[in-house]
This record gives structure tokens, sequence and C-alpha cells, in this order.
């Protein structure tokens, strides 16, 4: 229910908006923008289906050769110390297990179009457990925290935008983003455990804990060390390298085990291309609602009133120009990478409210389109409490990253 209000809230501060600028300003061509953003945030959201149909092909396919060779069942059994604590509803060694260790080692890598799919295998696979197919269990919840807080050892990408941007060392943003995304996913677990009555006392969870937190001081001790280009090239290295690792070690153990490996991956890529027609109409609704709320005029009003806000309160503003950033992070991908690439432009790639926006951008992840997508997969219309709690772990990511960015350029 809580998608449905905000669904509908987009609207109507839309409409409320264009109504004060076309009454009030004379702006009778908000209307006109609003109407043009309807229509090509429609397109939007099926041209990310259709890109999304190849590559769910592709890593769906995968997946299934992966399953029959008995690769997925390994993977849940390596993390089933952690994640049995974590996903108390998941008997030990069901599929579901090794398909989120997949999602979240991509996510980790900073392998977008590689962690999508696998996201929507686990999700697909979590389903298969739900005795109420359109209620999302607490299981998928914590799921979807994982994935809404983004946690990013690599951010391939945004250090590619601020390289094509001209920035004078693109990767220095490397440690902020690192520490903020921690941040971001340490209170998204640590707020379920205590919604879902999980005991975060378990000396199993604490030692996870404990082992993130230090693996997170290696990595930041790995590449502090390092020049900007070492950095950029070890990094793009180590992803690439697992990533096609993971590829041969599936069809190494398809063939193994003697699966038919050409017949189970078409069998997978089939599921593919059926879930990237499934996903278009929750796309489409959400995309469209945020891209009439943008057009509106309705985010340049609330950025306005915190620069007030925050002058008022004698407090530094430089962060500021970032905030539609940060507003727009759970929205939508796109508009957020287009408002740093706008600050970027504007202010060049090295300004402080440019390496802000790049720490805000790289510590969570598009929590609306990833509940659209992955509820949306498997026909989930009642999310309980997910909205609230990926807001929680994405604010925490982007407080964070604010911070980071004093800490380390302010």
């Amino acid at each position: 229910m809580a998608l449905n209000y905000i669904w509908l809230a987009f609207f109507i501060v839309a409409f409320a908006v264009a109504l004060f600028r076309s009454i009030f300003m004379g702006d009778l061509d908000v209307w006109s923008q609003i109407m043009s953003a309807s229509f090509s945030s429609a397109g939007t959201a099926f041209e990310i289906s259709l890109g999304l149909a190849g590559i769910l092909s592709l890593w769906l396919g995968l997946m299934k050769v992966g399953e029959r060779a008995g690769v997925i069942n390994f993977f849940g059994r390596l993390i089933s110390p952690l994640f049995s604590r974590l996903f108390p509803g998941v008997p030990k060694g069901h599929p579901a297990m090794g398909s989120i260790f997949m999602n979240v080692s991509a996510n980790m890598l900073g392998l977008d179009n590689a962690a999508t799919p696998l996201g929507l295998k686990a999700m697909q696979e979590l389903q298969t457990l739900n005795k109420e197919k359109d209620t999302a269990t607490d299981a998928m919840i914590m799921f979807l925290i994982l994935n809404a807080s983004g946690l990013c050892f690599i951010p391939i990408s945004i250090m590619m935008y601020r390289a094509q941007a001209g920035a004078a060392n693109p990767t220095d943003i490397f440690l902020p983003i690192l520490l903020a995304t921690f941040i971001s996913t340490f209170v998204g677990i640590v707020a379920l455990c205590l919604k879902q009555r999980i005991r975060l006392t378990d000396p199993v969870l604490l030692s996870w804990l404990a082992g993130m937190g230090a693996f997170i001081a290696l990595v930041v001790w790995f590449f502090s060390g390092m020049e900007g280009a070492q950095v950029e090239r070890w990094s793009g290295f180590i992803a690439n390298a697992l990533l096609f690792c993971v590829i041969i070690a599936f069809l190494g153990a398809g063939l193994f085990r003697r699966v038919n490996v050409y017949e189970t991956f078409i069998e997978g890529a089939k599921d593919g291309f059926k879930t990237a027609v499934t996903i278009i109409p929750y796309l489409v609704a959400i995309l469209v609602a945020i891209g009439m709320f943008r057009a509106s005029g309705a985010m340049d009003m609330i950025t306005g009133w915190t620069t007030r806000f925050v002058a008022a309160l004698g407090c530094d503003t430089q962060w500021v120009e970032a905030l539609p950033t940060a507003l727009m992070k759970p929205l939508s991908g796109s508009g957020s990478r287009g408002m740093m690439v706008d600050l970027m432009a504007a202010h060049g790639p090295d300004a402080f409210v440019s390496r802000v926006s790049a720490a805000i951008q790289g510590s969570t992840d598009t929590m609306f389109y990833v509940l659209a997508v992955y509820f949306g997969s498997i026909g989930v219309k009642k999310t309980r409490y997910a909205v609230p709690y990926a807001l929680l772990a994405d604010v925490a990511g982007s407080v964070a990253g604010v911070f980071a960015a004093y800490v380390f350029f302010g």
C-alpha cells in the first residue's frame, strides 16, 4: 500500500505545483513540459526493459546452467552461516541462497548489468517459499534492502563519468563512496534485524558484520596507496576478471556434471525474456510518475527551500546544490546520474559540490526502480514495510556521502 500512496503523491504534487506556476507565475508551458515528460518517461521505461531482455536472457541462462551443475547450491552453502541469520525463513541449502550471494557479489563489484538478472532470479526463488503470492515476505524485504542500500566496493561507472568530465584524479571519490555505501548497508541491515526481531548479538552475525568492516578497512588501505590511474585500472581488472571467471566456472561445472549446457542455457534465457516483458508495466508506472514530478518543478522548489533553511541555521550550504542528486537517487538512476553530470559540467568535476554529488550517487542504489522491477517481476503488490526501511538506508547513505565528502575534500 505504501507504494500506491507514494505513486499517487507524485501525480498530486506535480499537478499542484504546475497549477501554482501557471496561475501565480504565468508559466503556461509547464503543462506541455509535464506531458512531454510523461511520454518520454514511458518510452524510457520500455527501452530499459528492452535493453534488459538481452542481459536477462544471458545471465538467467547462465544461472540455469549453474543451478543444474550444483554451483548455485555450493554458493548457498558457502554463505549459509550469515544468510541463515538474515533470512531465517529460507531453508538451508535452498537455491535462493546461492542466487542472493551471486547478486550481492555482483553489486559489490559495481556490475549493475549482471546484478539485476541475478537479483530477479533470487526473487523468483524466494517466491517459491511465499504462501501469499501478492505479499512481500520478510526475506524478500531483507533482500530488497541489501540491493537498495547498494553496497559497492568498486564504483566503476562513477569513476568513468569523472574521467570523461576531465577530473584531475577521477578515482579520488573511491574512498568516500566506499564508506558511504557501507554505512548505508549497515544501517539497513541493523534496522531490519530490529524490525524482524533477528538477534543482533548472535556470534555468527556479529563476526560477519565485523569481518565486513575489516574488509572495508583493508580495501581502503590497499587502494589508498595507489595513484589514481592505478586505482581505476586495478578496480576494473578485478571486477571484470571475477565476472568472467564466474561465467567460466558455471560452464565448466556444467561440462563436468555432464549437463547439456547449450539446451539448459536456452531454457534459462527464455525465462529472462519473459521476465523482461513482465516488468514493463511496473517500470512505466513508476518512471512516468517520477518524470512528471521532476518536470513540474517540484524538485527545484524543494532544493530552494532547503538552501534557505540551511543558510538560516548558519550551516555551510556548499553541499545543498547536490541535494537534487540525493532526492532523485531513490526515484531515478538516470535522473540522479544526469544531475551529477550537470553539476560536473557547471562547476567542474573537481569542485566540492561535484564530489559531494558523486559520493551521494555511489552511496545507494535506485530504490524505487529496484522495488518496481524486483517485486513486479514476481507479481508482489503488497510491499508491507519495504519502502520506509529502504528509504532509511537511502537517507543514511546520502548523509554519509555528504559527511565523507567533507572529511576527504572539505
